[in-house]
């Protein structure tokens, strides 16, 4: 693929977006399969199915290359008066480390904030050390809270918004 991950911009995802959406979570999380139970895997990469309830109930953004290509994506709602919720992060592999990601987190925070949240909530699983090294630098903490899911340990993990 190798797409210019510094000619990116981050937008508002749309239904059209959702077959790039999909390719890129598919291209992000394909390297933990083996890690991942069947069905924690399947939640995470989501199905044409899937995405379209993502797209209309969450905020989606999404970084796209100078050619088009979706090459990170991040989903966020907002749970109650002041807890927002992010999920769905993914960075394509090509263009890790580049800064994508941050752009996306940044996009999603403020997202939030405007919509009156005042923490951030996130949960991830043990194969995404990378993920949670990122998540570390960027100011979110482990709560202590560990969940099910399907079969396999998922971290909680907040931060509270300035």
């Amino acid at each position: 693929m190798q797409p210019d991950a510094h000619a990116s911009s981050i937008r508002r995802a749309t239904l059209d977006d959702a077959p790039g959406i999909l390719e890129c979570l598919r291209a992000a999380f394909d390297p933990y399969r083996d890690r991942y139970t069947k069905n924690a895997f399947a939640d995470t990469v989501l199905s044409p199915d899937t995405i379209q309830s993502r797209l209309i109930g969450m905020s989606v953004f999404v970084a796209v290359s100078g050619s088009g290509t979706i090459i990170g994506t991040i989903g966020g709602h907002k749970v109650d008066h002041a807890e927002g919720h992010i999920r769905g992060m993914a960075v394509h592999p090509d263009v890790a480390g580049t800064g994508v990601a941050q752009s996306l987190l940044q996009a999603m925070e403020a997202e939030l904030r405007h919509r009156g949240c005042t923490r951030l909530s996130l949960d991830t699983t043990t194969p995404l050390e990378r993920g949670v090294r990122f998540y570390l630098r960027n100011g979110f903490r482990p709560t202590g809270v560990i969940r099910d899911f399907f079969g396999m340990p998922l971290f909680e993990y907040t931060k509270q918004l300035l």
